[in-house]
């Protein structure tokens, strides 16, 4: 054995996979008792192997744990072999009163082997470690080893990405599935699903760009990180990464309405008198807020003051309209708002988006009145179904492999339809015969 060759690979392992050393060790201990049991031991023996990594001493021992029972249980136990696994619940007794010859012991067949045994001990049986383990156990020990190391890789990865849900990372675009697009994270990959990205966003491979993590859970695989650039939660994160103030709490987000891909609000609020809330998070020309609209692919994004009285808060939220009257319902949770003519556009917005968002970032209906030159008030309805957030990419796909399924079909009706055409060919030859046969017959009659 090269103990130097081990030693070596242990550090490696330790260095590349991020493990700790006492950790691989145990793991190379288990892999050597399941080997050192499966060829050499029997499955009543609790092997616990141990090898000293820096002078490479090995030892082997079965571990029992002394116990005790009343002597009709003992001949009962003695009927069934006590070389067999035999497990016996006791009634009317604890449920804790249990055999098993794996890990436990008889206080008399203890007391063989130790005089001085008492209940609650532990036994150590040494065992003999055979020249060399052979070629089956190595392999053996090789492969527990490979499947300890990957479990122990999988819960360092888990742990390590479960501590940033709810945070910001940074990934490459790998590839494109049917579930979703893959993320390279650096050392696991990530998955975004359609539903979570931009519309209209392109995702193309290498591209480097910052996500949100969603949640992070343990399956057979490893772990499944589920990754966003379509939740409000992630102009919320870019705010606290560009903005001093909001990471030091100086200005609060208090909501945030998105309709990612095309426009956004956040509502801030000021814990602090001489700071501007608005202003702290547009920055010097526009520089702060720049930076997380190029983030997000150009999405626009409308920064309101927050207020604590309703009728306040939903005029700041359908800027930049300008308001002339609200009127508040506080039962139905509802607003009526009335506003000039030139200034209706403004409200409604594109497709409705202005008065839509303002409504998500409050939560109130929003009702908006026309006041005309003449000083008439009409009411104005906005039925406009919301904008989909999810990228149109998965209908493409979806069509491709609609037409991969149907093209046999498509082969099939065309042969169809060439077959009539290769008949009517046919016919022409056979009405062809009987012209020549005609021509014949009369040079026959000449010749007689």
């Amino acid at each position: 054995m090269d103990l130097q060759t081990i030693q070596q690979a242990v550090k490696q392992i330790a260095a590349e996979k991020g493990l700790s050393e006492e950790s691989i060790m145990e793991t190379i201990n288990s892999a050597l008792a399941a080997a050192y049991r499966k060829d050499f031991g029997n499955k009543n023996q609790n092997i616990v192997f141990e090898f000293d990594l820096p002078t490479g001493k090995m030892k082997v021992y079965d571990k029992k744990l002394v116990i005790d029972f009343p002597e009709d249980i003992i001949k009962e136990i003695d009927e069934n072999g006590r070389d067999k696994k035999f497990v016996k619940e006791i009634e009317g007794q604890e449920e804790g009163l249990k055999f098993n010859p794996k890990t436990d012991i008889l206080l008399e067949d203890a007391k063989k082997i130790k005089k001085t045994a008492k209940v609650g001990d532990e036994i150590i049986i040494p065992l003999e470690i055979p020249d060399d383990f052979g070629r089956m156990a190595a392999q053996t020990a090789k492969q527990v080893i490979i499947q300890k190391i990957r479990e122990a890789e999988r819960e360092t990865i888990f742990n390590e990405f479960k501590d940033k849900e709810g945070q910001l990372v940074i990934g490459i675009i790998q590839r494109r599935e049917p579930r979703g697009i893959l993320v390279d994270l650096t050392k696991t990959t990530a998955l975004m699903p359609y539903e979570e990205q931009i519309r209209n966003e392109r995702y193309n491979p290498g591209d480097r760009m910052k996500f949100y993590l969603i949640s992070v859970a343990s399956t057979i695989k490893g772990p499944e990180i589920i990754i966003s650039r379509s939740t409000p939660e992630m102009i919320s994160k870019l705010f606290e990464t560009e903005i001093p103030e909001i990471n030091s709490k100086a200005i609060d987000i208090m909501a945030i309405a998105r309709e990612a891909g095309s426009r956004s609000k956040v509502a801030v609020k000021s814990n602090q008198e001489n700071i501007d809330p608005i202003g702290s998070c547009v920055g010097q020309r526009g520089a702060r807020i720049q930076t997380i609209i190029n983030e997000i692919g150009g999405e626009k994004i409308d920064i309101i003051e927050w207020a604590e009285e309703p009728a306040k808060f939903i005029s700041n939220a359908l800027s930049p309209a300008k308001v002339n009257a609200i009127e508040i319902n506080k039962k139905e949770k509802s607003a009526t708002v009335t506003v000039n003519e030139d200034q209706l556009s403004l409200a409604i917005g594109k497709e409705g988006q202005n008065v839509r968002l303002a409504a998500k970032l409050t939560g109130w209906k929003i009702n908006i009145l026309k006041e005309t030159a003449e000083g008439k008030k009409e009411e104005v309805e906005v039925a406009v179904p919301e904008m989909p957030t999810a990228a149109p990419a998965i209908n493409k796909e979806e069509a491709k492999e609609f037409e991969e399924e149907i093209a046999p079909e498509k082969e099939a009706q065309v042969k169809e339809e060439t077959k009539p055409k290769k008949e009517k060919k046919v016919k022409t030859k056979k009405e062809a015969k009987p012209k020549k046969e005609k021509k014949i017959k009369p040079k026959k009659e000449t010749k007689k």
